[in-house]
């Protein structure tokens, strides 16, 4: 092996990871092992729109670890990097329609779009309506190995938050539709590498790195970004991250921001909060106030060292929304 993981067999990874997410969470969570599917215990719930997301595994928390309260009703997982298929897509999609209708977030990678599609036009067969929002928040790169477009990353972390508490006040399926679009469109995030993620079933790094390099721009699969440059001081790759999102960001002069720096997995904390005093700084020099604030590792790339950082224009009704109570295994306050 050219590995060191907490693993028994590649091949079971995303199988047992499943069990055990039913072994640590069963007070909040049921699991559909035959389809791969996290439920939120209390689904399907009469009159509330479901949420459903899905991806492939590897990026946990996201997408099995915000099902529970005021977030996701259902997420699908993948094999490790891989979209789920319309099936889980399917069974997820009837496991919580509560009659209000079911809306699929959907981060911009081909796999994932065309196989939620499919399975919303077979919910469709059954008498569900559905809605789809894709995500395409990455101002990296146009359009990359696994897209056709703009990648879609951090910004599905806040959407499915902001999204999951108005369908928990019983707004209909429309309105909850386009909250997660006006997210969508005001949210921007980029990411860098220092180290590359193993596979489990590849058995070897995505990408090889120098000692010295850093990779600017990484897709949460390991996808190359804009360009690899030499190893700088947390300041510098604030800079590197924080200029470009800025740049893309919606103008709104004057309002605030929710700021995420998210790690990629293998970053200690310690570096994060170091990483995020940098961005503040950035921001604050660039007359953005910031509204709230989130740090640590919420849509990771296995074992990757590294980070991102979302930017999400916020008026006061995301930000009242992004304050609602959530209760889930990766994310939770109010409850």
């Amino acid at each position: 092996m050219h590995m060191k993981k907490l693993i028994n067999d590649p091949a079971d990874v995303v199988r047992e990871a499943l069990l055990g997410m039913q072994a640590a969470h069963g007070d909040r969570l049921r699991v559909d092992h035959s389809n791969r599917v996290v439920f939120r215990a209390d689904v399907p719930r009469r009159g509330k729109v479901g949420l459903v997301s899905g991806g492939g595994s590897g990026h946990e928390p996201m997408h099995g670890g915000f099902v529970g309260p005021g977030m996701l009703d259902a997420a699908c997982a993948g094999e490790v990097f891989t979209s789920p298929v319309p099936d889980q897509m399917l069974a997820a999609t009837l496991g919580v329609d509560g009659g209000a209708g079911v809306l699929h977030i959907v981060k911009n990678y081909t796999g994932d779009v065309m196989n939620f599609e499919m399975a919303a036009e077979l919910a469709a067969e059954n008498g569900v309506e559905v809605v789809s929002v894709v995500t395409d928040d990455d101002v990296a790169v146009q359009d990359s190995l696994y897209t056709a477009g703009r990648r879609g990353v951090g910004v599905t972390v806040l959407l499915e938050k902001i999204a999951g508490a108005a369908a928990e006040e019983g707004r209909p399926l429309s309105e909850v539709a386009d909250l997660a679009r006006r997210v969508d469109e005001q949210g921007r995030s980029m990411g860098m590498a220092l180290t590359s993620c193993t596979v489990p079933a590849a058995g070897r790094p995505t990408f090889e790195l120098g000692e010295n390099e850093i990779e600017v721009g990484i897709g949460i699969h390991g996808e190359p970004g804009r360009e690899r440059r030499p190893l700088a001081p947390a300041r510098e790759v604030a800079a590197m991250l924080v200029e470009p999102v800025l740049a893309d960001l919606p103008a709104a002069d004057g309002a605030p921001v929710i700021a995420f720096l998210n790690g990629m997995g293998g970053t200690p904390l310690i570096e994060l909060y170091i990483m995020y005093s940098e961005v503040q700084q950035l921001l604050e020099k660039a007359g953005v106030p910031v509204a709230r604030s989130l740090v640590g590792n919420y849509i990771t790339s296995l074992e990757m060292a590294g980070c991102s950082v979302t930017l999400l224009r916020a008026d006061d009704e995301l930000v009242r929304l992004w304050d609602a109570p959530v209760n889930t295994p990766g994310l939770r306050w109010g409850i």
